[in-house]
């Protein structure tokens, strides 16, 4: 059995064993911050990281291009140079950037350059979007920690901020909505189409595949 196999994050561990005792507390929101991260599908992104104990929201959205207030169709045929990412707001007293980004990298595949899962092109890249040194600093020792626990180069980069555009109303929150959309699948909910892509994605089996125990997000 190897290193990895055995590897159980000592912080995603205590976060999710905390959910109900943290469930109620209220945020002080003075002190929140945000993440902006891409790791392909925003969706699928916003889902996970909204069930971490900590984080107050994630939002969908655009960023890294030069195209001011992009629609999807822009993004995803390419050309603006944005990613599909996620800002995701969190109480630091709860959770920190470092635990957070740790999740990051374990849920994604970062040694792909070209895309993610069944998502390929520019947009869909994976990315971490930094504001300051300090910053930049726990994201690069993050990348470094995860490379050596992998084994493997890691090519998620660690990028600067740029403005953030949340994507359109209907991509917000998709994988728990109730409007019935018409997909490859049939007419299913918005939640059952968002399982049901998540799945033919092989999203979660990839991920389980390269990170195996350390994965945090299966089956979410």
């Amino acid at each position: 059995m190897t290193r990895l196999d055995t590897f159980k994050p000592v912080v995603l561990t205590l976060l999710i064993g905390l959910a109900v005792l943290l469930r109620g507390v209220p945020a002080h929101a003075g002190n929140n911050e945000t993440l902006t991260v891409a790791g392909g599908c925003f969706w699928c992104v916003e889902s996970d990281f909204e069930s971490v104990p900590g984080v107050i929201e994630a939002v969908s959205g655009y960023t890294g291009g030069t195209t001011e207030n992009p629609t999807y169709k822009q993004v995803t045929r390419g050309g603006t140079g944005h990613y599909e990412a996620v800002e995701i707001t969190f109480d630091p007293t709860i959770v920190t950037r470092e635990a957070l980004l740790t999740l990051f990298l374990r849920s994604v595949d970062p040694t792909d350059a070209g895309g993610q899962f069944c998502d390929r092109g520019d947009s869909y890249k994976t990315a971490i979007f930094v504001s300051n040194s300090e910053e930049k600093n726990i994201a690069e020792k993050v990348v470094s920690d995860a490379q050596s626990e992998l084994g493997q180069k890691i090519v998620t980069p660690v990028l600067g901020e740029k403005p953030f555009y949340p994507a359109e109303a209907y991509h917000q929150d998709y994988y728990k909505g109730t409007k019935l959309v018409l997909t490859r699948f049939g007419p299913k909910k918005q939640s059952e189409a968002y399982k049901a892509y998540r799945k033919a994605c092989k999203r979660d089996a990839i991920v389980k595949q390269l990170w195996g125990d350390a994965a945090p997000f299966i089956g979410s």
